[in-house]
């Protein structure tokens, strides 16, 4: 199965493509077909091992489990964290940055979905946070933003730009005119950028922009400029053996 891997992390993961099959439990007009291709992500990472992803809002929250849930008891949140082996965690993207970070010698993992409401309000400083409650060294992170939307295909308008300035002056290096003079911001810069300024020593940015049909990826954004009735989502996966 499809996926893409990053150096910086020596736990099993993986960032699936849109080969893998849409993985959102709740994106698709199939959920048993959704579950199945989650299934098999899954087993493609730690075969037999139990999947625990929680249920995604845009929020900064993160949540510490150690098991798998059933799908009507999953944490409403966007970052997922535990320290219990052969239990997969991960979350679910289209467009939005996928975060898999791991510490190998206190053997923590945390996945986060990180849109931009996430990425500014926190949710990577959350996922570390409970990381380290677990035992974790921030020193000893390392981190792998998975493919997301780039700056060239991220076109957002002026009261964004003007909010994201409003959070930190700052933030001016995340944003770039484009061509219809409406600014374009790079999400993944700034989410490495957040996990920089938590004390996170190796980050890894994959660099791959989702909104390219031929990249292979579902995006959120593609699906509605094409005026498509729905769309899928990549499942982004780690696990302690």
């Amino acid at each position: 199965m499809t996926a893409v891997r990053a150096a910086a992390l020596a736990f099993p993961h993986g960032f699936f493509t849109r080969a893998a099959g849409d993985c959102g439990l709740g994106s698709g007009q199939y959920p048993a077909l959704s579950a199945a291709n989650r299934r098999r992500a899954a087993d493609a990472i730690l075969p037999g091992a139990s999947l625990a992803t929680p249920y995604q809002i845009h929020s900064a929250t993160a949540v510490i489990v150690s098991g798998a849930m059933p799908d009507a008891e999953r944490p409403r949140a966007d970052a997922i964290v535990t320290a219990t082996p052969g239990l997969i965690i991960g979350i679910v993207t289209a467009d939005c940055a996928p975060v898999l970070l791991a510490d190998v010698e206190a053997g923590v993992v945390a996945a986060a979905h990180a849109g931009w409401r996430g990425a500014v309000a926190g949710v990577t400083d959350q996922a570390i946070a409970a990381m380290l409650s677990l035992g974790a060294r921030v020193e000893r992170i390392a981190a792998a933003i998975g493919p997301c939307i780039a700056r060239a295909s991220y076109e957002v308008d002026h009261a964004f730009a003007e909010r994201l300035l409003g959070e930190d002056e700052g933030n001016e290096r995340f944003l770039v005119e484009g061509t219809r003079e409406r600014p374009h911001f790079d999400l993944e810069a700034y989410v490495a950028a957040r996990l920089a300024a938590a004390g996170v020593r190796r980050i890894e940015a994959l660099g791959i922009d989702t909104y390219p049909p031929d990249n292979g990826y579902f995006s959120y954004r593609r699906a509605t400029h094409r005026g498509e009735p729905s769309y899928g989502r990549q499942l982004s996966l780690i696990a302690l053996p």
